[in-house]
């Protein structure tokens, strides 16, 4: 089946932002039932043809993408940047794969929670159902389209997604294949529309609500999106926060894992929310443990920004400033400070963390106990890297991203954390007294 054609950033003038947005919104809407009342098989069979129109469109996709590139490079982006809206063909078969995962897990809806019946005879149960319209506003990596209009589908969300202007052309080709798998299931296409604006009026648009037709705001980007969205929206947000990750070395850690689970932290994807921007060593053992550590990390290519102890220890260290223990870096740079102790590591985290992803890494079990329980982020780690903080990672198949709120859903949200509940009450002829 051909994909409906899509708007073209060029079809919307600044005047008629507006309006548009706001047919977007009613256009959701009407479409919320239908997706709502679809039987699991029907969403099943939508995202089955979502991944494989992505794979039968790869070409096309990574056409789009390459334009996106080289307008990215003319604009002076990053190359870290640059490799988050990056595709290529092993992205694109990632990204059709992460839709087949989604499309095997079971199906949240109608999932009764919790059964019980009162003394009266009443049976109460709470049973989970879609959150309704979702406004989903996010930046440079294309595979979100598809994720988010996987997890929405999956969840009985519609979904109003807004990519940023620098990966647009990706997500409009990735679009069409979510057109295509929606329309070969008999699902309106406006269940998952994208906005093909790049104008940041049609961001202002969203936060407004849309006439009350958006019912959750999901920010996924930068620390100064998700301020901005979570002062000015007018409906809820379920915030996604910049992910300062900091991992503790432990005196007990051992030294082998140390190096391994560090430079994998730092430097797997550097551009990811889950890299490790801070080290945090303990003084008892970091005369063993920064030097080879550190010397990995050089060896990896990264830079290290040190407080005075870490410099003592490794002097090719560059002096840290303040400003290196607020900084989400998304490149081969790391902040290293030498601790007193655990609990001087989670003050550390408490004061400069933005509450994401956590690791210890520690042969004591009562340390690392100690260490997860008075931790308070949406995700702590003993020995294991930061960056497992991803939905698939989860068994979630995907994630819209990583929820640092802690409201409704915290962590990675999935189709599950995308389900609301209602209460249903059977009776059999009761009346209060």
């Amino acid at each position: 089946m051909t994909a409906q054609p899509i708007e073209t950033a060029t079809d919307i003038a600044p005047q008629d932002i507006a309006s548009v947005m706001a047919d977007m919104g009613r256009r959701a809407r009407a479409s919320a039932d239908a997706l709502r009342l679809a039987g699991p098989e029907v969403r099943t069979a939508a995202l089955k043809a979502v991944a494989e129109a992505v794979r039968r469109r790869a070409d096309a996709i990574l056409a789009a993408n390459h334009s996106d590139i080289l307008r990215a490079r003319t604009n002076g982006v990053s190359e870290a940047l640059i490799d988050r809206l990056a595709l290529t063909p092993g992205r694109i078969e990632a990204v059709a794969s992460a839709v087949d995962e989604i499309a095997a897990l079971p199906d949240p809806l109608g999932v009764e929670t919790a059964r019980w019946t009162r003394p009266n005879g009443l049976d109460m149960a709470r049973v989970r159902t879609p959150l309704g319209v979702l406004a989903i506003i996010y930046e440079s990596r294309p595979n979100v389209t598809a994720d988010a209009a996987a997890l929405c589908i999956r969840s009985g969300n519609v979904a109003i997604l807004r990519c940023g202007s620098d990966c647009l052309d990706s997500s409009l080709a990735v679009h069409e294949a979510v057109v295509e798998g929606l329309t070969a299931a008999g699902l309106p296409a406006d269940c998952v529309q994208l906005v093909s604006t790049p104008d940041r009026a049609a961001v202002g648009a969203l936060l407004t609500g849309l006439d009350g037709n958006v019912d959750l705001l999901i920010p996924r980007g930068g620390k100064s999106l998700v301020a901005r969205v979570q002062a000015e929206a007018r409906v809820p947000v379920l915030g996604h926060l910049e992910g300062l990750c900091h991992t503790y070395l432990h005196a007990s850690a051992d030294l082998d894992m140390a190096q391994a689970i560090v430079v994998n932290a730092k430097m797997r994807r550097v551009s990811v929310c889950g890299a490790t921007e801070t080290l945090l060593v303990d003084a008892a053992a970091a005369e063993r443990l920064l030097p080879p550590v550190a010397a990995a990390l050089i060896a990896a290519g990264c830079e290290l920004r040190g407080d005075d102890r870490a410099r003592a220890l490794v002097p090719q260290m560059t002096a840290a400033v303040e400003a290196d223990w607020t900084t989400e870096y998304l490149a081969p740079i790391l902040a290293v400070a030498v601790v007193d102790d655990l609990d001087a590591a989670v003050e550390h985290i408490r004061s400069h963390g933005s509450g994401h992803t956590e690791a210890i890494i520690a042969d004591d079990a009562e340390a690392a106990a100690a260490f997860l329980n008075a931790v308070d982020s949406a995700i702590v780690v003993w020995n294991a890297s930061t960056q497992f903080a991803d939905g698939g990672e989860f068994g979630f198949g995907g994630e819209i991203g990583i929820s640092t709120s802690r409201l409704h859903a915290r962590g990675p949200v999935g189709a599950e954390q995308l389900t609301s509940y209602k209460y249903v009450v059977r009776g059999t002829g009761q009346t209060r007294p």
